[in-house]
């Protein structure tokens, strides 16, 4: 996730847990590395910036929007940017030769500012626009499509696995009954008829959870999540870096336990199934430090986790 903040002539990405992203990647200057998730290129930008000529970096985004971003960084041969999801890195690694000679990767997870800041991909309650919540909107069908043809029971179901809302039927209900009058196509839309229900029940703004869990699943962001950590883990080299910023309890849950996992294995009893060939690089997450979160706010969800590949 970047931050941006804008002075009165160019914005200044700020990629989260910039430092503490690199010191988990332990970055060798010629070696071969994915950034997972473009975003405005602040985390890429950094890593070339310790890669040296002989090191290659092959960035993806499924928001084509993201992928075009920085043509500054056109020019650098060192550099290729795809437009992909990082559920297909194994695939794109394969086809390049670095299966097992990857010597790090970073998945960003979540929504970047400017995704959240543009009222027309629909990401966010704050400001109207279409309901349409895709990652690529060159692909798959906006939340409107879906939320005016799914049953209250799926609904229901994706408001509570996804966004842990306690009011997951009462809402599932009023969508139902309110399609029925007029479809439901705009956040502001969306956004009312939740806070009629939640109203002052959250810390949060009452519409948090519903937008949250239909942007998940409509991206399938755990399933992606779950293929891309399997794919990257078996691509890393002896002594590669596998690295995750995780910004909600349900990313990180998965990406704790596969990690965990890894570093020791366990068989259907609860005992060592054998030799680990992952450690943990942390014993516990890694969060943003004070300095940071003054500037960023956003970045006070963060958790950093890091795995690496010992044999």
């Amino acid at each position: 996730m970047n931050a941006v903040m804008r002075s009165a002539s160019t914005p200044i990405h700020q990629p989260v847990m910039l430092g503490e992203v690199l010191e988990a990647m332990n970055i060798r200057p010629e070696g071969r590395y994915l950034d997972g998730t473009f975003g405005r290129g602040g985390h890429t930008s950094a890593i070339l910036s310790r890669l040296g000529p002989a090191g290659r970096l092959l960035a993806l985004d499924r928001d084509p929007e993201a992928i075009a971003a920085r043509p500054d960084l056109v020019a650098d041969t060192r550099l290729e940017r795809v437009h992909a999801s990082f559920g297909e890195a194994g695939v794109l690694l394969a086809a390049r030769g670095w299966q097992g000679r990857l010597d790090g990767a970073l998945l960003d997870l979540g929504v970047s500012s400017p995704q959240l800041d543009d009222p027309a991909r629909g990401f966010s309650f704050r400001a109207d626009g279409p309901l349409d919540m895709r990652m690529d909107p060159s692909s798959g069908e906006p939340v409107s499509a879906w939320l005016n043809r799914a049953s209250e029971s799926e609904i229901r179901e994706c408001l509570w696995a996804y966004g842990e809302e306690r009011r997951a039927r009462q809402i599932a209900q009023r969508i139902c009954l309110k399609r029925e009058e007029q479809a439901i196509t705009t956040t502001r839309a969306l956004a009312e008829l939740v806070g009629g229900i939640v109203k002052g029940e959250h810390r949060i703004d009452p519409a948090t959870r519903t937008f949250q869990a239909l942007r998940i699943f409509i991206n399938d962001e755990l399933g992606q999540l779950k293929r891309g950590l399997a794919q990257l883990v078996e691509a890393l080299a002896v002594a590669g870096r596998l690295v995750v910023l995780s910004f909600h309890s349900l990313e990180d849950r998965i990406v704790k336990r596969y990690f965990r996992e890894l570093a020791r294995p366990l068989d259907a009893e609860g005992k060592s199934a054998g030799p680990a060939h992952y450690r943990l690089v942390h014993r516990k997450s890694v969060v943003a430090g004070e300095e940071e979160l003054a500037i960023n706010p956003r970045a006070r969800s963060a958790r950093l986790r890091a795995l690496e590949r010992i044999t």
